[in-house]
């Protein structure tokens, strides 16, 4: 697959303006993905926080290589909280929680936000073999706690880049952050050796390798528990300037 290279001025200053918020993990309420291949192991992941809590604007990222094309921001058809649409892959729950840094990291209600990813082959839709789907795309709005939660399935990957999701969050009609989320390499490898992932094998683009989160993770990699029986949580603060 083709890939555009990130940005250079890709980070925004850290600014710590307050006492630490944790990011909140969400119960999935809606339907679930497809189950895992059967032939799936259970390695529970123990949670692991990282810089998941610090009161940062979270960093800038290029919106990249596969961006929403159809205006989903403005089609309440996919302001949804399930975003799998069938595609099989084992049940990830994401709770995104928005702050505001010039506030002491006070939470954010009324914002939108865009999540994209690809399936477990490592395809997108709306390109390529995905090319008129909408799977693995939605739209929801930050809640009286600043949070949403999606229902998807652990990422894929593809040549060239480290295993991610897009964000982008919206404020008034406008993008006011755009940003990815990074994952843990322990579970990822984990994942990658179990169901519907094995077949494709094991990504060799690390997160210190990749183009984008090569500086470094702080601020977004996601906060991660569960297994390859069940499916797994994450949680990621999104910090924005407002």
């Amino acid at each position: 697959m083709l890939y555009f290279p990130k940005k250079l001025d890709r980070r925004q200053a850290l600014a710590v303006l307050g006492a630490t918020v944790g990011a909140a993990v969400a119960a999935c309420g809606s339907s679930s993905p497809t189950s895992p291949d059967a032939t799936s192991t259970t390695t529970t992941t123990t949670p692991t926080t990282g810089n998941n809590a610090a009161c940062v604007v979270s960093p800038s990222e290029t919106r990249g290589p596969y961006p929403d094309t159809v205006g989903m921001i403005n089609n309440t058809a996919f302001h949804r909280r399930d975003i799998t649409e069938g595609r099989s892959g084992l049940p990830l729950a994401l709770t995104l929680t928005v702050v505001n840094v010039n506030n002491a990291c006070a939470v954010v209600s009324g914002v939108q936000l865009e999540v994209w990813q690809c399936d477990a082959g490592g395809t997108y839709s709306e390109y390529g073999a995905g090319a008129g789907q909408t799977y693995l795309r939605g739209v929801q709005t930050t809640d009286a706690n600043g949070q949403v939660t999606f229902t998807t399935i652990y990422p894929g990957w593809y040549q060239g880049r480290a295993t991610h999701i897009h964000v982008d969050v919206y404020r008034s009609g406008a993008i006011v952050k755009t940003t990815q989320i990074a994952f843990p390499e322990d579970v990822t490898r984990t994942v990658y050796a179990s169901g519907v992932y094995a077949s494709k094998g094991q990504n060799s683009t690390t997160n210190a390798g990749d183009n984008v989160f090569s500086d470094g993770t702080t601020g977004e990699l996601a906060t991660l528990s569960g297994n390859t029986s069940s499916g797994y949580t994450a949680a990621l603060q999104v910090g924005i300037s407002v």
